[in-house]
Parts: C-alpha cells; sequence; structure tokens
C-alpha cells in the first residue's frame, strides 16, 4: 500500500511509542493523552489540525513529525492544493531554514500520493 519506507517509519514509532507507554509514568501517560485529544474531531474537523500540525513540524524542523502528520492529511484526504497551502503558511511563518524540511515533505507527500513503488524518494535519492 504504502512505501516500506513510510511503514517501518510508522512501525518505528509505535514500537517506540509503546516502549515510552510501558514505562507506565503518568506524567508521560497525561502529555500522550493530551496530544491525541488534541487532534481529535471537535469544532475544528481532524483534517484542519492535521494541516496545523504539519505547518507547526515543518516550522519547528522536525522531519519524523512531519512524515507523520503528512500521513495523517493523506489518511484524512488533503488534496495537493491544501498540502501547498500548508507548506506555504510553514516558510513564511519560519523562514528559509524551513526550505530543507519543505523538500522532505514533498518528497513523502509524493509518495503517499502516488503510492509509489520507488520508495527512494522519501529518502531523497530521486
Amino acid at each position: 500500500m504504502y512505501s516500506d519506507i513510510i511503514q517501518r517509519f510508522n512501525e518505528k514509532r509505535t514500537k517506540g511509542n509503546e516502549r515510552i507507554l510501558n514505562r507506565d509514568f503518568l506524567p508521560i501517560k497525561r502529555f500522550f493523552a493530551l496530544d491525541d485529544r488534541a487532534y481529535s474531531e471537535g469544532d475544528i474537523p481532524v483534517k484542519y489540525k492535521e494541516m496545523m500540525g504539519l505547518v507547526a513540524s515543518a516550522v519547528l524542523r522536525c522531519n519524523d513529525c512531519i512524515q507523520y502528520h503528512l500521513h495523517r492529511c493523506y489518511e484524512e484526504n488533503c488534496n495537493d492544493n491544501e498540502i501547498n497551502e500548508a507548506l506555504n503558511i510553514a516558510l513564511i511563518v519560519g523562514g528559509s531554514i524551513v526550505i530543507p524540511h519543505l523538500r522532505h515533505a514533498y518528497n513523502v507527500w509524493e509518495a503517499l500520493s502516488k503510492n509509489t513503488p520507488d520508495h527512494s524518494i522519501i529518502n531523497g535519492n530521486e
């Protein structure tokens, strides 16, 4: 379905989160629950919340977060123009230092939207 890279990323993220949550440390569990609730359906639809998460992730220059939110945007049926506009806001807010992370974002988005069997683009091996 998705690229092997994206699948491995999702598996690594899930296993990492399980390790963290299995520590059974209440303050961390509370933060994870708060994060989960922040992106749940409310007056603002999930789709828009994920795009906001994408913008914040790009401005904060976190490629793992960018990849996660792009995957969620894909699942929420964002289109290319919505992703373009969201990433443009990130560029305006964050400035030119965001450009390397835009490259990563567009590589991931292309792999997701094409469901491409050539997954090297995510690693920047185009």
